[in-house]
């Protein structure tokens, strides 16, 4: 059996985003009490839904910045992985944490559909616009890590999310204050939940795949599989495994038949750099077997679909 790393001395932990978590959650943080304050004082359900959810996004923000510190931190002899799928536990909970504040926006509107009561459509729009620069600002600190880390996109997910909630207030005080129409006020709400909605559900699916050992995105398992079973000298590939071991780092280990015997630790090095660059897998692990009939491989009778 070999284990290889395809680039040792990797950082498993990914970009460094610590002073963009410092600088969105202090933000973040002072915002939420201004705009809650004001939301009582304007009796805008609006500013409110947005004062929640900026502060489910501090709460999101500070999981996603102690995942991305933890999986940073060293094997041991227990945790031989290190605590690297605590970021895929704080996506998880990410993706949870803005559904279920969805839910309250949506139900609250809905109450507030069935008794309207007057709001400030001026206050509305001053304190909501500066929610739009600081969710926007702080969502451009974590725009590059959102591609290659499902941690770091829940992070700018929420950010976003915040700063189109901020948007859709802006709007709804611009309305109020042009028509006096106070259904606006709940009308955009909902309309925040409906986007909101649709964009954090593709992080739930994904991380959720990921906590249950499901090959990650944008890794095809047969195209694996079809490339180890045609490396020379390989008659079969049994017992394929493919999993996401952080938001950033994937592993495998596969058995390979091959009737010469061992090929040799350059074939292995070969077989895990090209499994990094074509796939993106990091940490590979390979049995090689010679398929002797007297002890057979129990393993080997496992089916997979692919």
């Amino acid at each position: 059996m070999s284990h290889n790393h395809s680039q040792e001395g990797n950082d498993h932990g990914g970009a460094n985003y610590n002073r963009a978590f410092v600088v969105s959650v202090a933000l973040n943080t002072g915002f939420v009490i201004i705009e809650a304050v004001y939301g009582i004082l304007a009796n805008s359900l609006a500013l409110l839904a947005d004062a929640g959810h900026n502060l489910s996004d501090v709460l999101g923000l500070l999981l996603a910045w102690g995942a991305s510190i933890l999986v940073r931190r060293l094997p041991t002899a227990r945790r031989t992985y290190g605590l690297r799928r605590s970021s895929i536990l704080a996506a998880l909970l990410n993706a949870i944490l803005l559904l279920v504040a969805s839910g309250a926006i949506a139900w609250e509107a809905t109450q507030r559909f069935l008794e309207p009561s007057p709001v400030s459509g001026g206050t509305i729009i001053g304190v909501a616009a500066v929610g739009i620069v600081i969710n926007t600002g702080s969502a451009l600190m974590f725009m590059a890590g959102r591609q290659n880390d499902l941690n770091i996109r829940g992070a700018f997910l929420h950010l976003v999310a915040d700063a189109v909630v901020s948007l859709g207030a802006v709007l709804a005080g611009i309305a109020i204050v042009l028509t006096g129409w106070l259904w606006f006020d709940p009308v955009v709400s909902l309309i925040i939940v409906v986007v909101i909605v649709v964009g954090t559900w593709q992080l739930f699916q994904e991380s959720l795949n990921l906590v249950t050992d499901a090959v990650p995105a944008g890794i095809e398992p047969l195209a694996v599989r079809t490339y180890l079973a045609e490396l020379p000298g390989v008659a079969g590939v049994h017992d394929l495994h493919i999993w996401a071991m952080s938001t950033t780092e994937t592993a495998l280990t596969a058995h390979l038949v091959i009737p010469t015997g061992y090929p040799g630790d350059a074939f292995l090095v070969r077989v895990a750099q090209e499994l990094h660059d074509q796939f993106s897998i990091e940490h590979t692990t390979l049995q090689i077997e010679t398929g002797d009939p007297s002890y057979p491989c129990s393993l080997a009778q496992e089916n997979v679909v692919l």
